[in-house]
Order: structure tokens, then sequence, then C-alpha cells
């Protein structure tokens, strides 16, 4: 089941208000989304925007039962091409903006993509497999020792980024690397003991990195920054929500560069973090970094 993060602070620092209009650049299954509609009453209107077509299709008939059609427009894409897509809705004006970046619990758990390091499932880790090319099992089994290290290094911030691309590449050259489980026994086997018993999986960090150069998410986010700060109304908000350093520097950085710019207001100095009593009730949230800006103009 999915639970969306950081629930009550995504409205407390978006703060919708009656027949405002709204963007969830990733609205995966509502979760924020409808907590929006519901302060926006009566004739406020969200544009939700997903690049899993499987998603869209089920929150489309859950929205329909629910009868959000009038103030409700779903859209199957990538938020990278936001503009794109708000002129051809003909959607605004737009007084917020937000995005819950990264994959949500259904593509770890329902999915079968191969997102989980403790699913036994065929290596894929695309969010549009109808529109996406490049898949996990082609990186591990195509690429070259040099660009599995940098992707790993980059992306993931693994210290063994190079013993797991080399027994990546050793092991492929004997038979394909096809499943989770290959891929976790590799990199169980190419890092020492001590590692598999930290906080977080040995497998964690090569996971990240792999689905991350998948997806391209890192350019998907610095593209879709600078269009959310020019289509949104003065005094409108943006409310990101990261999960992991490399994604929360780049938003801090665009925040403070458009602060610097005068283009707006940094509403959260520091990220806003999940409360004790969240991780409890969703572990995923444990990681989650939001931060806000209000745009205003010169």
């Amino acid at each position: 089941m999915h639970i969306p993060v950081l629930r009550k602070e995504v409205i407390k620092w978006l703060d919708p208000k009656a027949n405002k209009n709204f963007i969830d650049g990733t609205i995966s299954h509502g979760g924020h989304a409808l907590e929006i509609l519901e302060k926006t009453k009566p004739n406020g209107k969200l544009l939700g925007i997903d690049w899993d077509k499987n998603i869209i299709s089920s929150l489309s008939i859950k929205t329909k039962n629910l009868g959000l059609e009038k103030r409700l427009t779903l859209v199957h894409g990538n938020f990278a091409e936001l503009k794109a897509i708000i002129k051809k809705k003909g959607f605004g004006p737009i007084n917020g903006i937000l995005l819950d970046i990264g994959m949500s619990s259904w593509h770890i758990e329902e999915s079968k993509r191969g997102f989980s390091f403790r699913e036994n499932e065929m290596l894929d880790m695309r969010y549009s497999v109808q529109e996406q090319k490049l898949n996990a099992k082609e990186i591990v089994n195509q690429w070259s020792e040099k660009e599995i290290t940098n992707i790993l290094e980059q992306y993931g911030e693994e210290k063994f980024a190079k013993k797991i691309s080399a027994a990546i590449v050793e092991k492929r050259s004997k038979k394909p690397i096809k499943t989770t489980f290959d891929l976790v026994d590799i990199i169980k086997q190419a890092t020492p003991s001590w590692y598999h018993f930290k906080k977080i999986h040995p497998a964690t960090k090569t996971f990240q990195a792999i689905r991350i150069a998948v997806n391209q998410e890192l350019e998907n986010l610095k593209s879709v920054l600078p269009q959310s700060l020019e289509i949104l109304a003065n005094n409108g908000r943006m409310v990101i929500i990261s999960f992991h350093s490399l994604e929360d520097r780049i938003v801090k950085r665009f925040f403070k560069q458009c602060e610097k710019e005068k283009k707006g207001e940094i509403l959260t100095p520091k990220p806003i973090r999940a409360s004790k009593q969240e991780i409890q009730s969703n572990p995923r949230s444990r990681s989650a970094m939001l931060r806000a800006f209000q745009k205003q103009e010169p």
C-alpha cells in the first residue's frame, strides 16, 4: 500500500487555498493530490502527472469513483516536459507545484520490475516501460566496467564501486545477469563481510545508482526546477521532497540561486524531516527531505 510521505508538512508548506490551482508532478496513487483537492474546494483544480502509465490508469478509475473528474486532470508523462504538458492542457494559473521525487512503494512492492533487492525479479527498473528503451539488465550486461563504476560512484556514492563493477563484468562473461538476486549475490561477493551488517543493505547504493541511470532522474530534476519556477504565478510555492543527498543538493542549490537572483524566498532554510511517529508507521519516510520556495516577482 502506498503511503504518501510528509502529508501534513506538504499541506503546511504548499498552503493550498480554496479555488486555487496546483500541479502534482509525481502524483503516484494520489495521496498528496487528494489532500490538496480537499483544501481547494469547491473549484480549485489539480493537474497530476506520472511517468508510469499503469499508475495513471489505476488512479483514473479511483478518482472517477470519487467524482473528481472536473477538478482533476491526469497526464501520463515525464515532469521534465512540464511546460509542454501545461501548454497542451491549457492549465493555469498555477498557485503551487509539488514534486515527490523517486519511486513509490508500489514500484518496490508490486511493479515486478526489479526495483527491490529483497525480491527476486527480472532486472528492469524503468518507470515507463512503454517509452524507455534502456533498462537495468542492459546496463549490467552491456555497459563497460568504467561506465558502471562511474554511475556507482556518482549516483550511488558507493565506496566499493570499482570492486562491484569488476565483479559484474567478470560474472557476466560466464552467463548473463538477469535477476535482482543475481546482482545482489555479485555485490555481496565483491564487498567485505563487515559491509553486509551495516544499517543499510549492501546492495542499496548499487540499486539506487542503476535506477537513477535508467530513468535519468537527476537530469529530469534539473530540467523541471526552472520550468516550475517559470510557470508559477506570483507568490506561488514549490514544494520538493527528495530521498537522497544527490537530489536534495540539486534542489538546495537551485533554491539558493533563485533567492540570490531575487526570484523568491526560501521558506525552509533546512530540510523538513519526518516525525518519529511517521517513521514508525512508514519507514520509507525516514530519508524524506522537504524543501519549499515561494516565488516573488521583482
